[in-house]
């Protein structure tokens, strides 16, 4: 069987198909496309029209690279933008028309949920594990056993997208910005139910995780095989923060070459979250290529 799974995000969306075999899913294909669908929504409630038209062009490319690869089961899921939407049926029509699935958006809970599944197939944990999920409209932080059980996880309305729009207003941010960030950050993790001492193996997936890896080993290119199963120290997440802030998105650019400049945008903002769940956790992060389309995909095996 031949599965394939669409991620449509606040910042990007993204295509994992995949294959069905007695050991596990074999990757056929994996590609990101840069949409910022949730672009405004956290000021105004609404997907904006230009970023309907990225998302739908993204969604047409990707319903063609389907159809060309023979896929047998189609899921396309939808995260904290289109939550948050309230002109989301527009949203749904249109990508209903294009792909000929009905998109799902899923709760904060299954969220957390298929990342901790995706995070876990990525390679072996050991003791309590903690992942963490940082998307551009929120992020997921799941605590749960090696064996695959999850026993707390909370979607909290931070992201990278999110955070940049409603705190760090300056390129490079001001003071006074980046601390009412933090403020906000931390406060949300200091009501969060999920514990952070006591953590065996800390697992950081998706966009912001993956791109500082790239850019704290030095990577003239992203490689995602360089990248998986790359580990962080917290000293280290806390100065690439650190110097992040002192940084315009140009400078970024310039310094970070492994790093899109769509993401450079608001790398520094998901660098901040990163950096305030670091100190709670006080362990080395192991960074992973297999999220919430790897989750995804294998339920959509199993139905």
């Amino acid at each position: 069987m031949r599965v394939a799974v669409i991620d449509c995000g606040t910042n990007t969306v993204r295509l994992f198909v995949a294959d069905a075999t007695p050991s596990g899913l074999a990757e056929v294909t994996r590609d990101l496309t840069f949409t910022r669908l949730g672009e405004g929504v956290d000021a105004t409630g609404q997907l904006q029209p230009a970023a309907l038209t990225r998302t739908y062009a993204a969604v047409g490319h990707y319903a063609a690279e389907i159809a060309k690869l023979g896929v047998d089961k189609v899921r396309f899921v939808a995260t904290s933008a289109a939550r948050d939407a309230t002109n989301r049926e527009e949203f749904f029509a249109g990508v209903r028309e294009r792909l000929g699935v009905t998109p799902e958006i899923i709760t904060g809970a299954e969220e957390a949920e298929l990342s901790f599944l995706g995070a876990l197939t990525g390679g072996p944990v050991w003791g309590s594990v903690l992942v963490m999920d940082i998307g551009g409209g929120s992020t997921e932080l799941i605590r749960g056993s090696a064996a695959g059980r999850v026993e707390a996880a909370e979607s909290l309305d931070m992201g990278s997208v999110r955070v940049r729009e409603r705190f760090l207003h300056h390129d490079p941010p001001l003071d006074s910005e980046t601390t009412a960030a933090r403020a906000f950050i931390d406060g949300l993790l200091a009501g969060s139910p999920v514990a952070f001492d006591g953590v065996g193996t800390w697992v950081g997936v998706a966009g912001t995780t993956t791109s500082l890896s790239g850019m704290y080993l030095g990577l003239e290119t992203y490689d995602r095989a360089k990248v998986h199963n790359s580990v962080l120290p917290v000293a280290d997440i806390e100065a690439l923060s650190e110097r992040l802030l002192r940084l315009t998105v140009a400078e970024t650019c310039h310094a970070y070459p492994s790093l899109p400049p769509q993401r450079a945008e608001v790398i520094v903002a998901g660098a901040l979250i990163c950096t305030a769940v670091a100190r709670r956790v006080n362990r080395l992060m192991i960074v992973r290529e297999t999220d919430i389309l790897d989750g995804a995909a294998h339920r959509l095996v199993e139905t």
